[in-house]
């Protein structure tokens, strides 16, 4: 046999070891992990559609890991805050759950955030809820073609669940194809954006049907529209906003979960095992229909191919707008 051939059957057979190592190496983080309590990050308020989700599936979660699993609000920066939390812990048992649009745009509204996009990973999409456009019941305005005119005739202020959030950026495009006029309201995260609306301290707020849907149904809101192209069965009489004169117009909520980057792929994928198995169970499935939200799971790579197509489609909403971001006066 050459020197060649004994060099590289050596090296062949050093490699086969290894990977064999490897996922044995791997195998045993997946049955060891995980070793302590876990704790979900929320980056909004409570009352919101992420920290609704992270509660309704932490006990489930715990069942299915046999750990106790902790539910943490760490707000700010339109959940920048949050996410650089879990993005900067070195520690493999803190995750984040939050609507990814944001996650996906953080970098894009703020690049100078103290933690890069590649520190988090994804893990698995859970659930969709279309946003509703909704208004204080007093506003003399029942329709999209209304609330157009009117904006026309007096200042409308216009809450979000922050600048920059994906209820922000989708009420931007709302207004630059109809030539809506509108001030815009920043807030820390949508349940305040939605109880001042109720309250009239604004005219309207576009955000997640899961948080929203319980004070249209308690006559708190009334609808303008739902950013889904067609009707919903649970909200069927609730019109679209696509059939309010733009066909083409989607946008939702998109909830999941990610975390640091250091967590070893073995870990991710137990993880993600056990959410899907939670968020797919009758019970809860069952639970977030009734309150307006879809199931919807995915595989680390689907998630990221969300981010990024997500990142594409909402940067060019950011640049078309430009300043009218703020509102058109």
């Amino acid at each position: 046999m050459t020197t060649r051939r004994k060099v590289l059957q050596t090296v062949t057979a050093a490699g086969l070891a290894g990977y064999g190592l490897q996922a044995i190496s791997q195998t045993k983080t997946a049955a060891a992990w995980p070793t302590q309590p876990l704790k979900i990050i929320v980056p909004f308020p409570p009352g919101g559609t992420s920290d609704m989700i992270a509660r309704v599936i932490a006990n489930a979660l715990s069942e299915q890991l046999k750990v106790t699993v902790i539910v943490e609000n760490r707000t700010g920066a339109n959940g920048s805050v949050g996410a650089g939390v879990v993005a900067t812990s070195t520690d493999v048992h803190t995750l984040l759950l939050s609507d990814m649009g944001a996650v996906a745009l953080a970098h894009v509204i703020t690049p100078d955030l103290p933690y890069k996009a590649t520190d988090l990973q994804g893990v698995t999409m859970l659930a969709y809820s279309p946003h509703m456009l909704v208004a204080t019941p007093s506003l003399p305005a029942n329709n999209l073609q209304e609330l157009v005119a009117l904006s026309k005739r007096r200042k409308i202020n216009v809450a979000s669940s922050g600048t920059g959030a994906p209820t922000h950026l989708a009420m931007a495009e709302i207004a630059m194809a109809t030539g809506m006029q509108w001030q815009h309201v920043p807030y820390r995260g949508g349940a305040q954006s939605i109880a001042d609306t109720a309250a009239g301290v604004t005219d309207v707020v576009m955000n997640g049907m899961l948080a929203t849907l319980p004070l249209v149904q308690a006559g708190r809101l009334k609808v303008i529209g739902i950013s889904k192209r067609t009707r919903m069965a649970l909200v069927g009489h609730m019109p679209t906003i696509a059939e309010q004169g733009l066909p083409t117009f989607e946008s939702g909520t998109y909830q999941g979960v990610a975390v640091a980057s250091n967590m070893p792929r073995a870990a991710v994928e137990k993880l993600g095992a056990a959410l899907i198995t939670v968020i797919r169970s009758p019970d809860v499935r069952a639970r977030l229909l009734q309150a307006g939200a879809e199931v919807q799971t995915s595989t680390p790579a689907d998630l990221s191919t969300f981010l990024v197509n997500e990142r594409k489609r909402w940067s060019g909403v950011i640049a078309r707008a430009g300043k009218q971001l703020e509102g058109t006066t």
